[in-house]
């Protein structure tokens, strides 16, 4: 469950950069079990809080809290969770301030270092990000956070927690603008017939042991040299990438861990697109070779193609479909809703897997039907250029796509 709200995050934080927009992904607690497979899923996370500065933003939390009227001592008794620095009552102050879509539950939550370190993180994030406007600094204890938008992403099962760290931090910090907290929820990941819980290590390594059968069972002995290692494992990450990212994100998931649900070249899946992104870096291998050979001339430049000969429908279902509508696509995936009164926001972030899954079926019947390098004659030139120049494009919007997935294109499966 963590695994997918990660992932979610760290796609969303991809498509926005590529807008332009300065992204700092937050690790919550709950993710320390997992850095491993984070890295090995390619998680861009940030390099890691501490040291002083971290000391530092705990101690003025806990100065703050000294200051806070909603604050109040915590009795020590036998039902006292251990840890617990105050109690701090999030109902009142949600009700004075008319907050609108939290929790009706929310009512006293017991404050504990893990809870301010949670709290910090995410103040040391904001304060990386560039200060729109200074007069602001007047007005906050945390001034940066007063230029920033905040999105939770959260799963359902922790939506509550989340809720009550927003809360806090809006007591805590009453002159930031935090009405700019939103929170982006995950539906629940449900397994088919468990025969055990599974976490997200177990999870990895299972589909990474699939992923190796397969290729093992597809590619021979050629898939059990260490050559293949990095393509393994590049793979791993692209099945379990679009298997979490290409259900809308308020959907519940559930996976099938069985051996059969996972294929080379299933067409739903992850490994299907890198397979596809592969065939182009093949064919333009293969053709860059056989003009060092002298079997082709060079490409020419794009202003001396003649396009006109490219009359296949398939050429133009690629255009029409993905080239062209290729940056809407990037844009609606990376769209927020703009403020509302609620506090739960909905994000098109399965647009991009869908994108690239339905583009490598139609990019597959097509090169399956057309032979793209024909006999070197003259004659057929003009024809092959323009195709190759137009599965350029192609290419181009694989590979731009895959990078907001951090998935980088394979050139041999």
């Amino acid at each position: 469950r963590h695994l997918r709200s990660v992932l979610l995050a760290d796609h969303l934080a991809q498509l926005l950069r590529a807008q332009g927009v300065v992204v700092r992904l937050v690790p919550a607690l709950s993710e320390e079990r997992s850095w491993d497979v984070l890295r090995q899923l390619r998680i861009c996370w940030p390099s890691g809080s501490g040291g002083s500065s971290l000391t530092d933003a705990i101690s003025a939390l806990k100065a703050a809290l000294g200051r806070c009227p909603c604050a109040a001592a915590c009795e020590q008794g036998p039902g006292t969770a251990e840890g617990v620095i105050c109690k701090v009552h999030l109902k009142s102050f949600v009700e004075q301030q008319g907050l609108l879509g939290y929790d009706p539950n929310l009512d006293v939550l017991l404050v504990t270092e893990g809870t301010l370190q949670s709290l910090a993180e995410l103040q040391e994030a904001v304060l990386q990000c560039p200060v729109s406007d200074p007069t602001t600094l007047l007005t906050s204890h945390f001034p940066s956070s007063s230029c920033c938008s905040i999105v939770h992403v959260v799963n359902c099962e922790e939506e509550f927690q989340q809720q009550q760290l927003d809360v806090l931090w809006r007591i805590l910090d009453p002159g930031a603008h935090t009405a700019l907290q939103k929170h982006l929820v995950c539906g629940p990941v449900k397994v088919t017939n468990p025969s055990s819980p599974i976490g997200a290590e177990q999870y990895f390594q299972l589909r990474k042991r699939q992923m190796y059968e397969a290729s093992v069972i597809k590619y021979g002995e050629l898939a059990q040299d260490e050559a293949w290692t990095e393509v393994i494992d590049t793979m791993t990450v692209a099945a379990i990438r679009f298997e979490m990212l290409s259900t809308a994100h308020r959907s519940q998931i559930t996976l099938d861990l069985e051996n059969n649900s996972i294929s080379t070249k299933g067409t739903k899946s992850g490994a299907f697109v890198m397979y596809n992104c592969a065939r182009l870096a093949t064919l333009f291998n293969t053709f860059q070779r056989a003009v060092e050979q002298g079997t082709y001339p060079p490409l020419p430049p794009v202003s001396e193609l003649n396009f006109s000969c490219l009359r296949e429908e398939g050429e133009w279902l690629l255009l029409f479909n993905y080239l062209l509508p290729f940056p809407e696509v990037l844009q609606q995936a990376a769209q927020l809703p703009p403020p509302s009164k609620g506090i739960r926001i909905t994000a098109n972030t399965e647009t991009v897997c869908k994108f690239l899954i339905q583009l490598s079926m139609d990019f597959s019947s097509y090169y399956n039907r057309v032979h793209i390098l024909g006999e070197p004659f003259p004659h057929l030139f003009e024809q092959m250029f323009a195709r190759l120049q137009l599965l350029a494009a192609v290419r181009d919007v694989f590979h731009s796509a895959l990078a907001t997935l951090h998935l980088p294109p394979l050139s041999q499966i």
